[in-house]
């Protein structure tokens, strides 16, 4: 805990504050412009934002918010598909507790479960399988949103319900990669970026070396941080001191918790439980192996084979969360922000999860 309060001391944060302008200001010395850099979480970018740092360096620093909430880059028809999945009866459906208002082409599963539909907030996924053991006349499926922080809880539910011999259990498997994420911006060239700081939650499941392909393929540096002001303010410090020796790699600055080769047990579960999968991505479209789906033996627990969700092409808004996903264009940019688009009234999923782009920068980011 005492590390904890060191992390985010009021005197260490402005002197590390400090000293990112230092380096920024040099880096633009050398290169005449600002260095861009990209944060792929979603909990880095509501920490930037909710530290008033992202606001401090804007004149330094252009930070970028990445695909890495994965409520957000959940496509448009999934987001129908679940929502219908929901609204049939003898079944109960299971959410973590941000998807309940993003909004649907139609509704929301928070309208679905007012107008009566068994729709339950969970707090994990194990959580829904001692529901489907309590209720074995109904049919149990739970959400299974995520990255690769969220994944491998997936398959100890599985697990857990295959040991328990729970027939009337399954997982609706919508889960996102972050490396072919990452390698589908540097490759569509829609931005410019000078490097990445890299997820800390996904990277304790992965490990520092999954991000070697960064500077070897791409010529590209990536910080590993965490997210009290001290640390996102090293992860910045060392990035930029990369780049101004100009020798692209990979730094681990979250030392206390992600290792070099990861966790091997969450890993090995993901192999022998999940398979890769062309996934879609608001915004994105199918990225290749960007997914995981439930390999055919197990199949059983696979909600998208159990139950046929064929849905029509999604409504269409002026909301603009693809582009935002991709650092195309800043929240204000979208006609809707603060407009037709507000937390109490979400247009699209950006506002409305808890790392959500639009969320932070409408939460802690607006000029009053």
């Amino acid at each position: 805990m005492r590390a904890m309060d060191l992390f985010s001391d009021t005197d260490l944060t402005l002197q590390s504050l400090q000293a990112v302008i230092r380096v920024a200001e040099q880096f633009k010395e050398k290169y005449k412009r600002a260095p861009v850099f990209m944060e792929v979480c979603g909990s880095h970018t509501m920490a930037f934002a909710r530290s008033g740092i992202k606001k401090r360096l804007n004149d330094h620093v252009e930070l970028i918010s990445g695909p890495g909430c994965p409520v957000c880059v959940t496509d448009q028809k999934s987001i129908d598909a679940m929502i219908t999945l929901g609204e049939s009866p003898n079944r109960i459906l299971c959410t973590f507790g941000d998807m309940m208002r993003v909004p649907g082409s139609r509704h929301s599963l928070m309208t679905a479960k007012a107008a009566g539909n068994d729709i339950r907030v969970v707090y994990s996924p194990l959580d829904s399988v001692k529901i489907a053991e309590e209720n074995p006349d109904k049919e149990i499926i739970f959400l299974g949103i995520g990255f690769e922080t969220t994944i491998p809880i997936l398959t100890l539910a599985i697990r857990e319900a295959e040991k328990k011999g729970i027939m009337n259990y399954s997982v609706w498997m919508t889960t996102k990669l972050v490396e072919p994420a990452i390698r589908a911006l540097l490759d569509a060239g829609e931005v410019k970026l000078d490097g990445f700081l890299l997820p800390g939650h996904v990277s304790v499941v992965m490990g520092e070396e999954k991000y070697g392909f960064l500077p070897k393929e791409y010529g590209m540096s990536g910080v590993i941080s965490g997210f009290e002001p001290v640390q996102l303010l090293s992860g910045m410090y060392k990035l930029m001191a990369l780049l101004l020796e100009g020798k692209p790699g990979i730094i681990n600055d979250y030392q206390s918790v992600v290792t070099k080769k990861g966790n091997r047990f969450a890993q090995e579960m993901m192999d022998r439980y999940l398979t890769p999968f062309g996934e879609e991505w608001r915004g994105m479209g199918v990225i290749p192996d960007s997914g995981l789906v439930l390999r055919d033996r197990f199949s059983l627990y696979d909600a998208k084979k159990k139950f046929q969700i064929s849905m029509d092409q999604p409504r269409k808004t002026k909301c603009r969360c693809g582009e935002i996903i991709r650092g195309l264009i800043k929240p204000e940019e979208c006609v809707l922000f603060n407009k037709g688009c507000t937390p109490l009234n979400p247009i699209g999923p950006c506002m409305v999860s808890t790392e959500g782009t639009c969320s932070a920068h409408y939460q802690y980011m607006r000029e009053d």
